[in-house]
């Protein structure tokens, strides 16, 4: 790169792109790189307080910031992930599809760890949507030098990004409680589980409210996965009250228990378990009254087919305290946001 004065910059190829910026109301490309100069451009280049400019010379060891850029959207990005040409240096990695955004933390530190390298993302299990901007990566300087590049590959030799998409289950649902069962308390429950798991593609197998027998909860467990269920979510008796029976029923199903508690707020009564390959979620009374709960924080990894571990429901207790705002921005906000690993 060669700097030169800008009142000699006339017929000139720029090497980089000049941003022009108006404080509270826009941010543009003013100068596009590889642009010919003019000498209309000189006064316009000193406006925005330029008084050199560099244009490019060639060199093996340094990689232009737009080629670097490139090449570090390539290098992190993995299934779901789009991206577009620089724009004054800088690639936005868009998802390709409505899912959620996997980060490899780790991985991700080591690599924004190498001098001059940038790659910013939102949190890891992050719900997006398609054409979502999810991560933005370049260089600092305007070129960069090989070897580091060539020391980003060796870190990504896994994507550090990839988005999940979102599988459609069949999803049954089971209400448990003698109250509702008999009639003396309506059903508040399946209206608020059936619209969280249709925003995911489901497809609803089946509904049934069973009084407070575990016996029979376990039957109506059994029942609904042998008929197809992919996920089966229970709702009310999760409590430690002797007569919430319904952890005892996911238990008499011969489920594998993961978890039976999660450290997250709302939602801590939360418990998951597997029969097989199946996820058993049950819900506890929160999930009626509060707007996000723990429910909603593994709900999308579950549509993703991901199995959840022990370490997976524990790690959500950095994060794991809704602060319940006035106007919720979830999933734009802190809550149930785990450090990718």
């Amino acid at each position: 790169m060669l700097k030169v004065p800008v009142a000699e910059s006339v017929g000139m190829v720029l090497c980089h792109d000049i941003t022009r910026i108006i404080p509270g109301r826009e941010k543009e490309r003013a100068f596009r790189k590889g642009q010919i100069l003019t000498k209309e451009d000189v006064n316009k280049l000193r406006d925005l307080g330029k008084e050199h400019i560099y244009v490019w010379e060639s060199s093996p060891e340094l990689v232009h910031e737009d080629e670097a850029a490139l090449r570090l959207a390539q290098l992190a990005s993995g299934p779901g992930l789009d991206w577009g040409e620089p724009n004054q240096g800088k690639i936005n990695l868009r998802a390709s599809c409505d899912g959620m955004l996997k980060v490899r933390g780790d991985r991700l530190n080591h690599l924004n760890s190498l001098d001059g390298v940038v790659l910013a993302t939102v949190h890891n299990n992050r719900v997006v949507s398609k054409d979502q901007i999810v991560a933005g990566t370049r260089v600092v300087p305007l070129t960069i030098h090989r070897q580091i590049l060539d020391e980003a590959e060796k870190i990504c030799t896994e994507p550090l990004l990839s988005v999940k998409p979102f599988q459609p289950l069949s999803v049954g649902i089971i209400t448990t409680g003698s109250e509702v069962y008999s009639g003396r308390i309506e059903d508040g429950f399946t209206s608020v589980i059936s619209e969280k798991v249709v925003s995911f593609g489901a497809k609803l197998l089946g509904h049934v409210l069973v009084p407070d027998d575990p016996n029979l909860i376990a039957t109506e467990i059994r029942r609904l996965i042998g008929e197809g269920a992919e996920l089966v979510v229970l709702t009310g008796g999760m409590s430690v009250d002797p007569d919430d029976v319904t952890p005892t029923g996911i238990k008499a199903a011969g489920a594998d228990i993961v978890s039976y508690g999660a450290p997250v707020l709302p939602g801590s009564m939360f418990m998951l378990a597997y029969l097989g390959q199946v996820p058993i979620c049950g819900v506890p009374g929160c999930a009626m009254f509060n707007k996000i709960t723990v429910f909603d924080l593994v709900l999308p990894r579950v549509f993703t087919r991901e199995r959840l571990t022990k370490a997976d429901i524990v790690a959500l207790g950095q994060g794991g305290l809704c602060e319940e705002c006035a106007i919720c921005r979830y999933p734009a906000c802190a809550f149930g946001k785990v450090v990718g690993i």
